[in-house]
């Protein structure tokens, strides 16, 4: 696969201005990224600046924290659907995830994965936060629960991606879950190394610097 096909190329700032999704998009046409992950305030906007394109456009739910209901998850998650989304990054409980209250953490994904119309979904665990247990934990749910890909981070935590949380999930997962790595994620080295760890999706908002710096080492 092409290094731009890997590639969730991602504005989630809060400031996000009308304009800075208008480049967004310019910038996932010019090097046919996989997917851009925006804002559920964008998905409308960058659907229909894609809609010549073969580009998905992906969103969040319960982002950054993922301390919503089950049914609020739920709703923004049909409502991104239905405004155009293509994919769904949503985030998981953590403290529920800490309380071991394993139950709860798979009917937040199946309530949503059951509600998207088979629409791709990423289910963030945010591993900066998590034990390495607790990161096999969660690999195991996400195989038990049939999702599309495991996601390493939000981008908001204590730090990015480590090529050893790939590795980890990598080492526990079942052949249909995909693992999308995010969080921190600014060079072709980078994103390199994660692949080789495993990753089949890598999230950044630096997917433009990555391409030329792929161009110049050409």
């Amino acid at each position: 696969m092409e290094a731009n096909k890997y590639i969730d190329y991602t504005n989630l700032k809060m400031d996000a201005k009308e304009k800075d999704i208008e480049k967004l998009c310019e910038d996932a046409i010019a090097y046919n990224f996989e997917a851009v992950c925006v804002h559920p305030y964008y998905v409308q906007l960058a659907k229909e600046l894609l809609k010549d394109t073969n580009i998905n456009v992906c969103t969040v739910v319960g982002f950054p924290l993922g301390m919503n209901t089950p049914q609020t998850k739920t709703f923004e998650a049909v409502e991104a659907t239905e405004n155009g989304a293509d994919e769904i990054d949503m985030v998981i409980n953590v403290g529920a995830l800490k309380d071991k209250d394993y139950d709860y953490i798979k009917k937040e994904i199946t309530d949503i994965r059951d509600s998207i119309d088979g629409k791709v979904l990423k289910v963030i665990i945010e591993t900066s936060l998590l034990t390495e247990d607790e990161i096999i934990k969660m690999t195991e749910i996400c195989n038990e629960t049939f999702v599309n890909f495991i996601k390493t981070n939000t981008g908001f935590g204590s730090r990015g991606v480590t090529v050893k949380d790939v590795e980890i999930i990598n080492a526990h997962k079942n052949d249909i879950l995909e693992i999308k790595a995010s969080g921190g994620i600014k060079s072709l080295n980078q994103m390199d190394e994660l692949i080789k760890a495993g990753a089949t999706r890598i999230g950044t908002s630096s997917g433009k610097e990555i391409m030329k710096e792929l161009e110049a080492r050409r």
